[in-house]
């Protein structure tokens, strides 16, 4: 290594260590937020205390994620159920597992000042709207347990919005946001909850910034015009995001990200994924037949997903001439094109942890150093990666506050 590498990568430490680095997606399982088994351990999930502490990655919004299912009386207590519990892990960590470690913030005062004080960051954001129900009064009961932005939909459409899912099939249920999820838009602004547009349908996100009063986010999406994949935003609603004074925080999420060479690398990888999933007692799933399995077999799948990838991938590394992951280079080409279409003010950084996200060089957040070091290596600045890394979605979330005080 020239000293020149050695000085650039120098550089990226002490721009790392100065930042605040703030991931908008990490899925969590309840499971891991017991007395025995918890985020203080190094588990095989791909955020834990260790892995945040090694890679620098100081704030890590949690996600209360509820998949979605029927639109009834049951349905909804179901997910008003899970989506306690998730916040209830949450809490737990903070506040009984590992207080002295990680604290939850709800502004971005509350981030600068944990921060400040040496430990972790948690705060909490909500994947589907579903848990809600039908009872509006549930949209404020998250906000005080700490939600500081939600998805009105998730994979399906919701009773409150349509899903990016329907573009597959064209079947919408609601042409864009329901009645009532044009209430739970009021409402969110009325409290000062960011609206996340990462997985409802173009439609339904249109009527989302026509409605909303304050800026917006898409909390895990990257660029449309680079990988054709529904659940990315194509220019139309990039620019829509820039004139609303929204973010949007690039995923590091392999299909996402580059489909050709995600694809290759799957289809070769697929024998070596199934042989493990069965070692293990489970099965190996594509994204197409997930969508097909019911709650419990998601589950079950998800338990066992990381470890599948991991163990797949050290076989695979081993194997001459095998197809590359996607990885930090193709997820900055992402960051690349949205700063050029829509500014540097607009665009923020996510990983999908533990639901999917992870590339090569960032598979899990002990390596969220390297992404610091591919921005250096493109040229930015330590004012713009502090924008990309955090800046940017806390000033969002100041906005959101500041426009639920004029409604107050």
């Amino acid at each position: 290594m020239n000293n020149d590498s050695i000085a650039l990568i120098n550089r990226a430490k002490s721009i790392h260590e100065r930042v605040i680095t703030l991931d908008t997606h990490c899925d969590i399982n309840v499971k891991n937020f017991t007395d025995s088994i918890n985020y203080t351990q190094d588990l095989d999930t791909q955020i834990t205390l260790p892995k945040m502490k090694s890679g620098g990655l100081d704030v890590a919004w949690f996600i209360v994620y509820t998949g979605q299912d029927t639109l009834s009386a049951e349905g909804y207590k179901k997910a008003y159920e899970n989506a306690m519990s998730k916040f209830d892990a949450i809490h737990k960590l903070v506040t009984e597992i590992a207080p002295k470690d990680i604290e939850l913030a709800t502004t971005s005062a509350d981030v600068k000042r944990i921060t400040k004080s040496g430990k972790k960051v948690a705060m909490i954001g909500i994947e589907n709207g579903y848990p809600v129900g039908l009872d509006i009064s549930n949209v404020e009961k998250f906000y005080n347990l700490g939600a500081r932005y939600m998805s009105l939909a998730h994979n399906g459409h919701s009773q409150l919005s349509d899903s990016n899912t329907g573009e597959a099939d064209g079947v919408w249920l609601h042409n864009g946001l329901s009645d009532l999820g044009k209430d739970v838009i009021k409402e969110m602004n009325r409290l000062g909850m960011m609206i996340d547009v990462s997985h409802p349908s173009k439609e339904a996100m249109k009527q989302m910034i026509e409605l909303s009063k304050a800026p917006i986010i898409a909390s895990h999406s990257s660029a449309r015009t680079l990988c054709n994949h529904s659940r990315n935003l194509d220019d139309e609603q990039l620019e829509l995001m820039k004139e609303n004074g929204g973010v949007v925080q690039t995923v590091a999420f392999q299909s996402y990200l580059n489909e050709e060479k995600n694809d290759a690398r799957n289809e070769a990888i697929k024998s070596i994924r199934i042989e493990i999933a069965d070692s293990l007692g489970g099965k190996w799933y594509n994204s197409k037949e997930r969508q097909l399995l019911n709650n419990e077999e998601k589950e079950k799948f998800y338990s066992i997903r990381a470890q599948v990838r991991k163990l797949a991938n050290e076989k695979a590394r081993k194997l001459p001439n095998f197809p590359p992951m996607v990885d930090v280079s193709d997820f900055v080409n992402h960051i690349d094109y949205l700063v050029e279409k829509i500014g540097i003010a607009h665009v923020g950084i996510s990983s999908d942890f533990d639901g999917g996200g992870g590339i090569e060089g960032w598979s899990d957040a002990s390596e969220t150093f390297n992404v610091t070091l591919e921005l250096v290596k493109r040229g930015y600045t330590e004012d713009e990666i502090e924008m990309l890394w955090s800046g940017n979605l806390l000033r969002v979330l100041d906005e959101v506050e500041a426009v639920a005080k004029t409604i107050n």
